[in-house]
């Protein structure tokens, strides 16, 4: 993993300029707000030294401090950035007195598009950006400490969901386990129970604490009991108590309101985000649940045991038995948080190596905001002035289009290796504010990188290197495509609107070059994905793919500008191409993968997708009608004579909105900026539990007629009763015969 004598780790502009090796947790120190404590393993030994710590922000103009009472150090840097001034002060609260004075007077914010100052108001990623350092260099994955944590409560009688607030309902029991295998079950006495967690958490010293909706649900529970039972969470490495504020984190279209949690000289990772962020680019997770997470991943066990929440209860009335039972049904919920945050967290882990960073702030920032504290640390380190970020402006995207509808057969691929990073790099299109050439150096050196990674993790010997080395070359490509997105950002420091446009431009005209080229060539083009080109090939090299893609290849690449390399990688007998964006595939394994929200949508109940997936296949098989509507008629009778469990009807909705915030929207009606009544929101109002942005809902329709109104006739899944069915059957009848007739013009007779 060396070019020349350099490694991964010794690009000072990506990871940093300070090498110290093995950080685990930096803090500001208690009481002494001049000072980090810095947590460090060396040999498996953790030890915490100080360091000073002098905080700062950026200024316009230095004379925006002349009326404040404080001191501060003040040096004006070089360059033409807006933002000349750097100003040092001796404390952490000297430093938020300044940001308050600034404030006040100036009426402008951190976010103000033309406010005289910028500042981080966090001071781990304050002290990170300005020491160079970052946590866990020289580290693997496997070396952290890592524990998980899960509770199971009671629910009083006559409540559907338990609440931390009565007084009956309580904590029946907390697993607890960590990476290295151990685990153990705490129960009895609710005040003990949360003492020996404080001790266990105490003496075992974990770098991280992991779990499963942690933040919006087992850690309010075990504050509020802990508040009741006034046992103190001192969880802390200095012993202080665990400590949470209001926050909120984008995800895709969703955004996320929750409290987040913070533990002195400790990280905590939510593996409810993490599966969100995995689904954000893979939209293949039916439900965020622990359980059904643990299922598509493959992680649960076969002897896994299961419950339905609604069993909790009558278990712990039961006594020992019923404990037992529920004591080995959690102890698989940690056992599967740990093997899925030994799944996710990993590109994570790599991330903190190079952003300045704490390890739970990586997993929330985005991809561009992480990009341009690299920018603005080196930007620091090198005393030069930082410019504004443009005001944001609109401009055309990538390159899109759809040729054939349809069924095609023996379809081929071919894309541009990293598009819009080759097209940055080909051709020096890079931000025209970033006077000290960062951008390009980093992109070409995150390139280069990825390639050595990936070369590594091909001749790794054993499971432990693979996986970091994987980690590596994933993290390597989030980042090298997030550098065009970094161009469009509103908040980045370097973002160049017009570089961001004339990327797209270029790529838009490479790909209608390569397009042009194939049909001379004779090959039928059916659709582009802005990188990729489905097409059907040359009748001269169709019947030998393997030469065939290498004249193809080697021919259209002697044609490109120099750095922009094609990829023909992929052969499919059958395309179904929908619409734009929308296609199915079919390889000659017999899998079939599908793209695209109208083929994929969410919006489908499981039978539904589950019917599309195999009317799909049947098209790309060259199944006649026939066989379609044979699958119809299988469809329709499963529904009508009740084989199929609720979760095949049921629909799953994810709440993008409070629950007041619904009610605002309702209140202004359709027509006015408000929006319609919908079944989840109203299942949600309805439970009177404290549903938030963010949490799902499953539920189906009730009735005995097609056309029913279904925010009036949906009811929760978990009330489904397989003794006593409710579910509308003509209403889902009607729903898969409309999912048929919408695809029936593309069925041949």
């Amino acid at each position: 993993m060396k070019r020349g004598t350099q490694t991964l780790a010794d690009n000072p502009v990506l990871f940093g300029r300070d090498a110290t090796a093995g950080i685990v947790a930096v803090e500001l120190a208690p009481g002494r707000d001049s000072e980090m404590r810095v947590w460090l393993r060396e040999d498996g030994r953790l030890k915490s030294i100080a360091q000073p710590f002098a905080p700062f922000l950026w200024l316009t103009d230095a004379a925006f401090l002349n009326t404040w009472e404080g001191k501060a150090e003040i040096g004006e840097l070089k360059g033409s950035g807006e933002f000349r001034y750097l100003a040092t002060f001796q404390s952490w609260a000297d430093f938020q007195s300044a940001r308050k004075h600034l404030q006040d007077t100036t009426g402008a914010t951190v976010q103000s598009p033309n406010g005289p100052f910028f500042f981080l108001n966090d001071p781990v990623a304050q002290h990170l950006m300005r020491t160079g350092q970052t946590l866990f260099k020289g580290m693997r994955f496997e070396q952290l400490h890592r524990l998980q944590l899960d509770i199971e409560t009671y629910t009083g009688k006559g409540y559907e969901f338990s609440s931390a607030e009565r007084a009956e309902d309580r904590i029946l029991l907390i697993a607890l386990a960590d990476s290295t295998g151990w685990e153990t079950t705490l129960a009895g006495d609710e005040k003990q129970m949360l003492r020996q967690l404080v001790e266990i958490i105490r003496e075992s010293d974990p770098d991280v604490i992991e779990g499963h909706n942690l933040f919006r649900f087992d850690l309010p529970y075990i504050e509020a009991r802990a508040k009741r039972h006034k046992v103190k969470l001192a969880l802390g490495r200095d012993e202080s108590a665990m400590s949470s504020y209001p926050s909120r984190v984008q995800i895709a279209e969703r955004t996320i309101n929750y409290p987040k949690y913070e533990i002195h000289g400790r990280h905590i990772v939510d593996t409810f985000l993490l599966v969100q962020f995995y689904d954000v680019s893979t939209r293949e997770l039916e439900s965020f649940g622990l359980k059904d997470v643990a299922q598509h991943f493959g992680l649960a066990p076969k002897d896994r045991t299961y419950l339905d929440p609604k069993e909790i209860p009558s278990l712990a009335d039961a006594g020992a038995a019923g404990m037992e039972k529920l004591a080995r049904y959690a102890l698989d919920d940690v056992r599967e948080t740990r093997a899925l945050a030994a799944l996710l967290s990993p590109s994570y882990f790599v991330q903190a190596q190079v952003f300045p960073y704490g390890f739970q702030d990586v997993v929330v920032r985005g991809n561009a905001t992480k990009i341009d504290a690299l920018f603005v640390r080196e930007y620091l380190h090198q005393r030069r002035a930082l410019p504004r970020p443009e005001p944001a402006r609109p401009y055309e995207g990538g390159y899109t289009d759809i040729f054939h509808e349809g069924v095609a057969q023996d379809v081929w691929h071919c894309d541009v290796a990293s598009l819009y990073p080759s097209v940055m790099l080909a051709f020096d299109i890079l931000p025209k504010r970033d006077e000290l050439g960062i951008f390009k150096s980093l992109l070409a050196d995150l390139r280069d990188f990825r390639l050595r990674a990936k070369t590594a993790l091909r001749e790794a010997k054993d499971e432990a290197t693979r996986n970091h080395f994987n980690a590596l070359q994933q993290t390597f490509k989030i980042l090298i495509n997030s550098f065009y997105g970094y161009l469009g950002f509103a908040q980045a420091h370097f973002g160049d609107f017009d570089a961001a446009a004339a990327v797209t431009a270029k790529g838009r005209e490479i790909l209608q070059g390569m397009i042009a080229w194939l049909r001379q060539r004779g090959a039928t083009i059916i659709e582009i994905d802005t990188d990729g080109i489905y097409f059907q090939p040359p009748k001269d090299v169709a019947g030998d793919p393997a030469c065939g893609m290498k004249t193809l290849d080697d021919e259209l690449t002697a044609t490109l500008p120099r750095g922009i390399e094609v990829e023909f990688d992929a052969r499919y007998r059958a395309m179904f191409s929908y619409k734009m964006k929308n296609y199915a595939l079919l390889d000659d394994d017999g899998r079939v993968t599908i793209k695209g929200a109208a083929l994929k949508s969410r919006g489908l109940e499981r039978f539904q997708r589950e019917f599309l997936e195999e009317m799909l296949r049947l098209l790309l098989e060259g199944k006649r009608r026939k066989h379609v509507l044979d699958k119809l008629e299988e469809y329709r009778s499963a529904i009508e004579q009740h084989r199929w469990p609720i979760e095949m009807l049921a629909k799953t909705e994810t709440l993008a909105d409070s629950l007041e915030v619904y009610r605002q929207k309702i209140a202004a009606g359709a027509g006015k900026g408000g929006r319609n009544r919908a079944a989840a929101y109203e299942l949600a109002l309805k439970s009177g539990r404290p549903y938030q942005p963010g949490d799902q809902i499953s539920y189906y329709i009730i009735g005995d007629t097609a056309k029913v109104t279904a925010y009036d006739s949906a009811k929760p899944a978990g009330e489904w009763d397989a003794r006593r069915r409710d579910e509308n059957v003509e209403y889902y009848v009607d729903k898969l015969v409309a999912l048929y007739k919408k695809f029936s013009s593309f069925i041949p007779a």
